[in-house]
């Protein structure tokens, strides 16, 4: 049976907390938490080392709570996807009837990638609904840029708030709406300069070469073999699956490969593509499944002119 302001919801009850001080993230948090383990549910934090010692230390001794260790759940939006499922099935398989989480992104994710979080926030109201969970994720109002919050707010159908309350936010937007529209993609400074290499219609293995032939050195082997191989996937599906002319742009610098696949096509019709393992791999799911789990940092860009991947290797912190 569910129980707290979840009792009667079927699937995944998301909120998010928009707090403004450590006080504010502490009166919602910790309620929250030890309400579950009054319950007998699993009550799990999903902090970074600075808030999860926060809560840890506002928290009885020995008071059943889990603490992920340092957030390293969050490395990437599917390693996040793919961890959380199972522990979440590993819950059930045990027996929860309810299962509460909360969680935040590393401040890095709310900058130069957090267009593949907003992508992660969506996608899970989905991802996550066939479970019994009802998890919060934080965001601090002092740190958080306005357009970032303004993205959570569509991302999550409530707010949770110290007076105990759990209101709508009034814009959420579902997923398949959320995840189709149009976006500008948030050009990394590399982009500004001539690339390494240019290609038009080229074959799987000539992009493979153009990769390669981008590498300083300075990048770790794993990171610019994974990017390789996803480079050559989006050309893969590109030309398979897109419309002609493809175009390859490869730029580098000391601490990243930075990649662009563009060709005339609407793109791939699944709205979840990428984040969440493909089908069939009919329209190139598959490919862009490979490229989110191998690469630094992903785009997906659509407009009138068609639809572009971008992939980095390395460093996608770069400066907004």
């Amino acid at each position: 049976m569910r129980t707290g302001a979840a009792a009667g919801h079927v699937g995944y009850y998301h909120e998010a907390i928009f707090f403004d001080s450590d006080e504010h993230l502490l009166a919602v948090v910790v309620p929250f938490l030890l309400g579950g383990v009054d319950a007998g549910e699993p009550a799990v934090v999903g902090f970074g080392e600075r808030n999860a010692e926060l809560v840890r230390r506002a928290l009885p001794a020995d008071s059943g709570v889990t603490f992920l260790p340092g957030g390293d759940v969050y490395a990437r939006p599917t390693a996040a996807i793919r961890a959380y499922r199972k522990l979440l099935a590993g819950y059930v398989t045990e027996g929860a009837r309810q299962i509460r989480i909360v969680g935040e992104l590393p401040p890095a994710a709310l900058g130069a990638t957090w267009d593949w979080w907003a992508r992660y926030e969506s996608a899970i109201n989905h991802a996550y609904d066939d479970f019994p969970l009802w998890s919060m994720c934080a965001y601090d109002t002092r740190i958080t840029a306005p357009g970032v919050l303004a993205d959570v707010a569509r991302t999550h159908p409530r707010v949770a708030r110290p007076d105990g309350s759990h209101v709508p936010t009034g814009v959420y937007t579902e997923p398949p709406s959320y995840l189709a529209e149009q976006r500008p993609m948030l050009p990394d400074p590399l982009q500004h300069t001539t690339p390494v290499v240019e290609l038009t219609d080229p074959t799987p293995a000539e992009a493979r070469a153009a990769v390669q032939a981008a590498d300083r050195g300075q990048l770790a082997a794993d990171d610019v073999e994974d990017m390789t191989v996803a480079v050559s996937e989006m050309v893969t599906n590109a030309l398979r699956h897109g419309l002609s002319p493809v175009r390859v742009r490869v730029w580098s610098a000391p601490d990243r490969i930075v990649a662009t696949v563009h060709d005339h096509g609407p793109g791939p019709k699944d709205p979840y593509a990428g984040l969440l393992p493909a089908g069939d791999g009919a329209s190139g799911g598959l490919g862009l499944w490979i490229s989110h789990q191998s690469c630094n940092h992903v785009v997906l860009h659509r407009e009138a002119a068609g639809f572009t991947v971008r992939l980095t290797a390395g460093n996608p912190y770069f400066p907004v």
